[in-house]
């Protein structure tokens, strides 16, 4: 098994290792974020640095496997499915952002199967898959850390906490939100011409 690989796999292995910290009692505040919360969002970024360090690394030293292909893109959605559950479990994140990204998630993944079934082209990465990802990491590292969660300033739960991140962490996640959207239409709107038999 090449590097790349093993840098999924290990991707993979942090998920259930950064759910498990909220039972583990972990008590004490910096700056009025919960320790524990500090630790998870450390194992996400680290997580999410593998996410970028695989693919450059298979494509680097070409060792480019069906496994890779495989369990890379699994791997992301179960990262990023998993920290979203767990903000949308403190109260941080209302539930219908994770809903949003779930269902675009099952439209791009069956309209992917049929694609490559019918012997067709993927569609490439469009500027909004760009946008989302890129969006999405930084939103949920930065809710992680912001006690207020998704526009806590609007809902008047700004206690001890910072209303810059707020701002920073609702915009950013607002962003992602319209480019999950946008990038799931860019499949969407080609299903006539997949689906045309």
């Amino acid at each position: 098994m090449n590097l790349a690989n093993k840098l999924t796999i290990f991707r993979i292995i942090l998920v259930p290792i950064m759910v498990i910290i909220p039972f583990l009692g972990i008590k004490g505040d910096i700056n009025y974020i919960p320790i524990e919360w500090i630790i998870i969002d450390i194992i996400f970024i680290i997580a999410s640095i593998t996410d970028k360090l695989d693919g450059n690394i298979a494509r680097k030293r070409n060792e480019i496997t069906t496994f890779g292909k495989f369990l890379d893109p699994i791997a992301d959605k179960i990262l990023v499915l998993a920290a979203m559950i767990m903000l949308t479990e403190a109260g941080r994140l209302p539930a219908w952002i994770p809903i949003i990204v779930l269902f675009r998630e099952f439209i791009v993944s069956g309209y992917r199967l049929v694609a490559v079934e019918k012997g067709g082209n993927v569609i490439a990465a469009s500027i909004w898959g760009k946008i989302k990802t890129v969006t999405q990491m930084l939103a949920i590292i930065a809710l992680m850390i912001d006690i207020n969660g998704y526009f806590g300033m609007l809902r008047g739960q700004l206690t001890n906490g910072d209303l810059i991140l707020n701002i920073i962490s609702s915009t950013l996640m607002t962003v992602c939100v319209i480019a999950t959207i946008f990038s799931g239409w860019e499949y969407v709107k080609n299903w006539k011409e997949l689906f045309k038999d």
